[in-house]
């Protein structure tokens, strides 16, 4: 049976909410969702990995300690790195973004979001933490290489209540996940990276 669709991609989301239900679970679903729809308009069939960073708390702990990355994590980062695209979403505090969101971040691989599209949100008490997602998500994007779309998406504690309320809200997910889509699906599916695959040939290893 013919497929209907295009291309099938993977889309990873991180998200950093440290409590169950979390504010910042529920942005990432709606983002993740759009996304998924706007792809499909596009002709792609997108899969949706979810990485909830609470869970690898200890894990990227012991990573930053040691230098090796745990079952769980590693397979966390290798999803990352094999993914077509990545939505990450962090709680705001102290005007950026949180503790457990970076640390994942520095241990991921320094190639790994080379080129690869990013959509970056947060959550936050007030909207005037918007500015975090400038000053302090986009840059760290854009020095790991990503490809960051233009549109950041903060939702702030008043921008869940109520379905008025929602709508400005609802009108950036769309917003931000048609550029993500965009971006996705105009390149070639991402090849999951091996990472036992040697670079270089004996020779020159022996040749130092």
């Amino acid at each position: 049976m013919t497929s209907q669709y295009r291309a099938e991609r993977t889309l990873v989301v991180v998200s950093a909410g440290l409590t169950r239900p979390s504010s910042t679970r529920l942005l990432a679903d709606r983002l993740a969702a759009a996304t998924v729809a706007a792809a499909g308009r596009d002709g792609d069939r997108v899969r949706v990995r979810v990485i909830e960073l609470r869970e690898l708390a200890h894990d990227i702990t012991n990573h930053l300690l040691t230098g090796f990355a745990p079952a769980a994590l590693g397979d966390a980062l290798e999803a990352v790195a094999s993914a077509d695209a990545l939505i990450a979403v962090t709680p705001i505090f102290s005007a950026s973004y949180s503790g457990l969101f970076k640390s994942f971040f520095d241990v991921v691989e320094p190639e790994a979001l080379n080129g690869k599209p990013v959509l970056i949100a947060a959550t936050a008490g007030t909207a005037r933490h918007s500015l975090a997602l400038e000053h302090a998500l986009r840059p760290l994007f854009a020095y790991l290489g990503a490809v960051v779309v233009p549109t950041a998406v903060l939702a702030a504690s008043d921008d869940w209540a109520g379905a008025q309320a929602q709508g400005p809200l609802r009108a950036r997910i769309d917003r931000a996940a048609g550029e993500l889509a965009r971006e996705m699906t105009r390149r070639e599916t991402a090849a999951a990276v091996d990472p036992f695959t040697l670079t270089t040939s004996f020779e020159e290893l022996l040749a130092g």
